[in-house]
């Protein structure tokens, strides 16, 4: 069946791993979920039924992955560009920050990045193996993503244009934000892998054919890999920094 075009090792350093932030939260209360129904059943013998909507349910998210590669790919390249201005935290002075075309660009690409309908709540949950899991990486993705902008977006107008308060409440907080973003890409970067390896336990190029062949199975893992979604510098702010 022709195409329709339309991990990774966490690397934080302890300190940053003890804070556990309100985004490593969001992305376990989306993303454990799904991938906890994708293992379910795996130390039992598979019949062939469960096998076949298995494959089904992976061609179906490789194809939703495809359709979203474009618009994926423009709001990491946005994310990319604005991020060494805000990795190490805030400037003391926000507002050349506030009104960076660059910022500007990041918060609209992942405010519009729409969440494919297979991944939705709706359809999600119908989805089995490997599937599951994907779809539960990307929704992590997506959501941690647009949340960390706006909240941090917010903040910035906070902190130029309130009492000092709430402006200092602000600033604390923003970290919390900056790394929601830098989660929200590890977690994308994870789901190249987690195709591949799918696509080797349910059969590989045999069991799949010409519904889902090595080749596009590889532009994908491609695209969703730490190479292209990964961001660099490494976060390096903390809660009240």
């Amino acid at each position: 069946m022709p195409w329709r075009r339309r991990s990774g090792r966490d690397r934080r350093s302890p300190r940053q791993r003890e804070r556990a932030p309100v985004a490593a939260a969001v992305l376990a209360t989306l993303a454990l979920s799904p991938l906890a129904a994708g293992c379910a059943g795996s130390g039992h013998p598979q019949t062939p039924a469960a096998l076949k909507l298995e494959r089904e349910d992976l061609v179906a998210t490789s194809r939703a992955l495809l359709d979203a590669q474009a618009p994926v790919a423009r709001a990491v390249a946005a994310t990319r560009s604005a991020w060494p201005l805000i990795a190490n935290g805030l400037p003391a002075d926000v507002g050349r920050l506030w009104s960076s075309a660059v910022v500007a660009r990041a918060v609209e690409s992942s405010t519009q990045l729409r969440l494919p309908a297979l991944f939705g709540e709706a359809q999600a949950p119908t989805l089995t193996g490997p599937a599951s899991q994907i779809a539960g990486l990307f929704r992590s993705y997506a959501l941690l993503d647009e949340r960390g902008w706006k909240l941090l977006h917010a903040s910035l107008a906070q902190i130029r244009s309130t009492a000092p308060v709430a402006a200092r409440f602000a600033r604390e907080n923003a970290p919390l934000y900056i790394e929601s973003i830098y989660d929200a890409h590890f977690t994308l970067a994870q789901i190249g892998k987690k195709l591949r390896a799918g696509y080797g336990h349910l059969g590989g190029p045999r069991a799949f054919g010409a519904a889902l062949t090595h080749a596009q199975v590889g532009e994908l893992e491609g695209a969703y890999s730490e190479a292209s979604d990964r961001l660099h510098p490494h976060v390096a702010v903390r809660l009240g920094s």
